[in-house]
């Protein structure tokens, strides 16, 4: 038989989505999110590097991010972002039952995330990670991100070398599709659990 594999994203696809984190921290602080973006790009035009990629990469921690974030807002207290925007997201559990029927039916799965090295308690608690996968790449300790080649290459590598084209790639942002394509994956960009469900369902078992 064919070998099976998912990789699979976290944020935004086994969890609700991450712009209702934004919004509710947005709605709390009173800092508009066009703000905080605007923000976001000042500091990445200086420095010649998105912050937010730097800290998903490892090379700075979640306090300078914040910190840096609410100098530039002029001040702005970010110290209870991070408690906020987990309080506002959710598990994605009928994916995630999902995720248990096709494991039971043979498929390997991994998980390929852009995340905070301090958030890794937090959202592991969230998810039966240990359960589901056997290998997580978690950007933030392999000092690459999503779409970089490298990160697509440690997937593979994590699952014993495994040729790419045997994986399904599940993210809801595309440009990491387009990355997992061009590593010779195939990819699925998530919208809805109905949609991703029924791609996903025909990539792996559609031979």
């Amino acid at each position: 038989m064919t070998e099976r594999i998912l990789v699979s994203d976290f944020g935004g696809v086994l969890t609700t989505p991450l712009e209702a984190s934004f919004r509710f921290w947005s709605e709390q602080s009173g800092v508009p999110l066009d703000e905080l973006g605007a923000a976001l790009g000042r500091l990445a035009e200086r420095e010649g590097d998105h912050p937010l990629y730097r800290l998903e990469r490892g090379e700075m921690s979640e306090a300078e991010f914040l910190r840096g974030i609410g100098d530039e807002l002029g001040g702005v207290d970010m110290s209870d972002f991070t408690d906020v925007y987990f309080d506002h997201l959710e598990a994605n559990d009928e994916l995630i039952a999902r995720l248990r029927a096709w494991r039971s039916r043979g498929v390997r799965m991994a998980m390929c995330t852009n995340n905070v090295r301090e958030w890794e308690p937090r959202w592991r608690a969230m998810l039966p990670v240990d359960e589901l996968f056997e290998a997580v790449i978690d950007s933030a300790f392999v000092g690459v991100r999503k779409p970089e080649p490298r990160i697509y290459e440690l997937v593979l590598e994590s699952l014993g070398g495994v040729p790419a084209e045997r994986c399904v790639f599940l993210d809801d942002i595309e440009v990491n599709c387009d990355g997992a394509r061009a590593a010779g994956m195939r990819a699925v960009h998530f919208r809805s659990n109905g949609r991703a469900v029924a791609e996903v369902e025909r990539l792996l078992f559609g031979d």
